[in-house]
């Protein structure tokens, strides 16, 4: 009979084991990591790539925006939802400048952009009044 009741309590300590690191863990890490997946998952109804979720969710964990996407992008094949294209941009990158030297006619212009015959300086007013 006793020999039952430890085995009892064994197997009852053993199967909270799991739950332990889940009660020990910090609030805001499962916080973040819950953030990250739902984050995956909007990506992947908004019919955006996953790299192009990464892009847009820099500080987000990685692997939580991936299994978010990848659990979403299974929801909707097996329920045959079809995603909707996100409307929203981040603010728009500043577009760079190509600069195409054989465009224009850059003859006169030396590597600083200044013109290279540049018309000389007016002289001082006091050399004007000594002629």
């Amino acid at each position: 009979m006793t020999a039952r009741l430890i085995l009892l309590a064994i197997a009852l300590n053993l199967t909270g084991c799991d739950n332990i690191a889940t009660m020990m863990a910090d609030p805001k890490i499962a916080q973040r990591i819950a953030d990250s997946k739902a984050i995956g998952s909007a990506c992947r109804y908004g019919m955006r790539s996953i790299e192009d979720c990464y892009a847009l969710n820099e500080k987000a964990s990685k692997a939580a925006i991936f299994d978010g996407w990848k659990e979403m992008d299974q929801y909707m094949r097996d329920n045959k939802i079809e995603g909707v294209p996100s409307k929203a941009v981040k603010g728009a990158q500043p577009a760079e400048e190509i600069i195409d030297e054989k465009a224009g006619d850059d003859t006169g212009k030396d590597k600083g952009g200044a013109d290279a015959k540049a018309k000389p300086k007016a002289k001082p007013a006091a050399d004007k009044a000594g002629h």
